[in-house]
């Protein structure tokens, strides 16, 4: 039994991406999801991952990973749709479940495990969130056992932000160096300029 579980929600369509698939980009000769989904692997937990359906491309990237695939077939209502599904998949006996965007390519299994290791210090009664190195709120976010039923009702594309703000009082926040937990990649904008910043990735 794994008290660790990291859910990556890659259910969306990335509209903002112009007709390219943010996450089959390829980073380190991997499709962005299928590199992320490793580090989460390496850190130990056991690893959900979020799809429009069990026959889209994202699936292919994914092939031979010990992982569990989650359809979601009402992705187009919003983030939550994915926290919802992918909660209700979790194993038995999660004590902490972590948010991991797939779009990150910065996080590493290291940070991941930062994380995890100050939640467990808390005896997994805490919110543990990641932040830039400013101390601007980012990603991943792990929320213990007892806010899972709470995912489990959010709606919208607000993900488990309204979760947090119930939490707040309980909510502790750890640096990550630099922009690490802050940088997505939903544009093409976006992903020239993390490019340029990182030749040869």
């Amino acid at each position: 039994m794994n008290p660790h579980a990291i859910l990556i929600p890659a259910a969306g369509a990335s509209r903002r991406m112009e007709g390219r698939d943010k996450l089959l980009e390829m980073v380190d000769g991997l499709p962005l999801l299928r590199r992320q989904a490793q580090r989460a692997l390496e850190a130990g937990a056991a690893v959900l991952v979020t799809v429009p359906a069990l026959d889209h491309p994202r699936v292919a990237a994914l092939h031979g990973l010990p992982l569990r695939l989650v359809p979601v077939p009402d992705a187009a209502t919003g983030m939550a749709a994915s926290l919802r599904r992918g909660v209700a998949c979790l194993p038995p006996g999660v004590r902490g479940l972590a948010i991991l965007p797939a779009d990150m390519p910065d996080i590493d299994a290291a940070d991941i495990a930062t994380l995890f290791a100050r939640f467990d210090a808390a005896d997994s009664a805490l919110l543990v969130q990641a932040t830039g190195g400013d101390g601007t709120p980012g990603h991943p976010v792990i929320f213990p056992a007892d806010c899972l039923p709470a995912l489990r009702e959010v709606t919208g594309d607000t993900g488990g932000r309204t979760v947090v703000q119930a939490n707040r009082h309980r909510l502790v926040r750890v640096p990550l160096t630099g922009a690490r937990a802050l940088t997505d990649l939903d544009t093409p904008e976006a992903w020239r300029a993390w490019r340029h910043a990182n030749p040869g990735a």
